[in-house]
């Protein structure tokens, strides 16, 4: 599969060695939160505890990464309202890495992306799911669709475009609204195309996301991991959802929701309460004490 990575720096940079594990700061941690179901409740709820909690492991030099798989134009207001403008943030299940930086344009640069043709995957849809109401992000602007979303609460410009015309595009992925698991048929016809479905919620609404396997929140987080110099003892995440998975098992500590389904449970190796009993407030308390 043709996979296109892009980088807001310049290759100098990207080329520069990651700090050694001799000069990482031993006391700065690496904290990966996914959003829905995690940090906000259905209904847009975030405590006071949490931010609170948030804004101070920032300023005690911690990077705190929202880690999701909204797109970038639903995680910037999730980021504003949390009052984060500095570091760093994951987006589109880990194919968009943003630097935030108030003395960049827009508060913010594109730091990283991996886009890959959309063909195959519009191909497969088509075939396996007729009815399938299909998107391809357009990174920062919305998404370009191939009939009205109608109320799935998809952020961002909608454009519509035929399935041929959706098929010469590159797109970070491509997802599908209010969907259920598909049968074990088509996971394996995209599997033998590279490509890996996953499914998650927003705001009640059930997606499925096709993306290059391996493009994860684990990745990112990884790669930013390296980047910072951070130790992978200091790493930690806590997510709910099944595109959460890979973040946790690669966490050092991975804390998964107690709302979370089993298979996310099995992929942490700690457990809290869940978003209706704030359970990320106690992980991110517990993170100031240490």
């Amino acid at each position: 599969m043709n996979l296109q990575a892009s980088s807001g720096f310049s290759q100098s940079r990207l080329d520069a060695p990651a700090l050694s594990v001799a000069n990482a700061r031993t006391a700065t941690k690496l904290v990966g939160l996914d959003i829905d179901g995690t940090i906000m409740t259905a209904d847009g709820f975030i405590s006071e505890a949490v931010r609170e909690h948030i804004t101070q492991l920032s300023r005690d030099g911690h990077h705190v990464v929202l880690s999701t798989g909204r797109p970038l134009v639903a995680l910037l207001p999730v980021l504003e309202e949390l009052k984060i403008s500095q570091g760093w943030a994951v987006g589109s299940n880990g194919s968009v890495t943003i630097q935030l930086d108030q003395q960049l344009p827009g508060g913010y640069q594109i730091e990283h992306s991996v886009l890959f043709s959309a063909r195959d995957a519009v191909t497969a849809l088509a075939q396996y799911m007729p009815d399938a109401v299909i998107g391809l992000e357009n990174i920062g602007r919305g998404y370009y669709i191939n009939e009205d979303f109608g109320n799935s609460k998809l952020s961002g410009e909608h454009t519509v475009h035929s399935l041929a015309e959706l098929q010469q595009m590159q797109t970070t992925r491509v997802v599908v609204a209010r969907a259920d698991h598909a049968a074990k048929e088509f996971s394996a016809a995209v599997a033998k195309l590279g490509l890996r479905d996953t499914y998650y919620s927003v705001a009640d609404v059930h997606w499925m996301d096709l993306a290059p396997e391996g493009m994860t929140k684990a990745y990112a987080l990884e790669r930013l991991r390296k980047k910072l110099g951070v130790l992978k003892q200091e790493t930690v995440a806590v997510g709910d959802a099944e595109n959460d998975i890979e973040m946790l098992a690669w966490a050092h500590r991975g804390v998964a929701m107690g709302n979370s389904d089993a298979a996310v449970v099995a992929a942490a190796n700690e457990v809290t309460y869940g978003i209706g009993d704030d359970g990320l407030e106690p992980i991110l308390a517990s993170l100031r004490s240490n």
